[in-house]
């Protein structure tokens, strides 16, 4: 062990004293500024038509204009946003219910999960125009689209957190008389609920690409919408800005969702488990001082 840390501050020293989170994080800064040299050096030079592929510096500016200037761009992340949010909630709550039920009851799983199975095969953007007939343009039907997206992740990973539970440790709670609601609380829900956050994880990624295929379909408001008439216009230098807005929206998104279940499930990692315990071994400590 000694070795190995004399080693590691070898390493650390002949690299600058750098660790080798932060090496990484200067060498995909140094890709990442490379290839915005190499695009903007080829929309100069004319490699690049500057019509659909307009230049960083025109796609920074364009960021001042939609953000600051005209400030345009706020009503639409925030209409696009919410529904994101409700679609996600939405999803995950029939989901999540629906995969433990079909988990628990081995009848229901029987005859529910060829349909499920079946509208999952089905693509989404097929059924887009049947909601929308059937619900009318309006939020309503924007996030049913987006419960549609999101239901299927959170449903099968919590069917699959529920059925591969351990089986000896199933064994025990039932040699333990122990009731159906000690089980789900004691057994099943800790060794599920990582497999459900992963669920969760996507479906929430996969919300605000729901959320964009609806206002494409409905062109009324939001990014999708605002993205649309930047195209239309041939104003792409602003549409590459709202495609990049949501791009690191979505980054945030999934680096959101994996510190919730790094939080959550925190007895999956050991980095948790020791914030856990020293929470408690602090709070015994303040009730033996009392």
């Amino acid at each position: 062990m000694a070795a190995q840390d004399t080693m590691t501050e070898g390493l650390s020293a002949r690299s600058g004293g750098l660790s080798l989170r932060q090496r990484r994080t200067l060498l995909h800064a140094l890709i990442f500024f490379t290839l915005i040299g190499l695009w903007e050096a080829g929309a100069r030079l004319g490699l690049l038509d500057p019509l659909f592929y307009p230049r960083p510096t025109s796609i920074l500016n364009s960021f001042y204009l939609i953000y600051i200037k005209n400030g345009n761009v706020w009503f639409n992340l925030y209409a696009t946003m919410s529904l994101v949010i409700a679609g996600w909630i939405g999803g995950s709550i029939l989901g999540v219910g629906l995969g433990a039920l079909v988990g628990f009851n081995a009848v229901v799983r029987r005859f529910l999960k060829p349909y499920v199975i079946v509208l999952e095969a089905t693509p989404r953007i097929a059924v887009a125009p049947l909601l929308i007939a059937a619900l009318g343009f309006g939020a309503s039907s924007k996030i049913a689209i987006i419960v549609l997206v999101c239901f299927f992740a959170p449903f099968i990973n919590t069917l699959s957190g529920v059925v591969n539970v351990n089986e000896d440790k199933l064994e025990l709670f039932r040699s333990l008389r122990a009731t159906k609601m000690q089980v789900l609380r004691k057994l099943v829900l800790p060794d599920a609920i990582p497999v459900i956050m992963a669920g969760e994880r996507l479906a929430l990624t996969a919300a605000l690409s729901g959320a964009l295929v609806a206002e494409f379909i409905q062109r009324d408001q939001g990014m999708g919408a605002l993205i649309l008439v930047y195209t239309r216009n041939l104003n792409m230098a602003s549409s590459f800005a709202c495609i990049f807005t949501l791009t690191i929206l979505g980054f945030l998104i999934f680096k959101g969702m994996e510190w919730v279940d790094h939080h959550i499930a925190y007895w999956k990692n050991e980095a948790g488990m020791k914030r856990i315990g020293d929470r408690r071994r602090r709070q015994f400590g303040a009730q033996v001082g009392e």
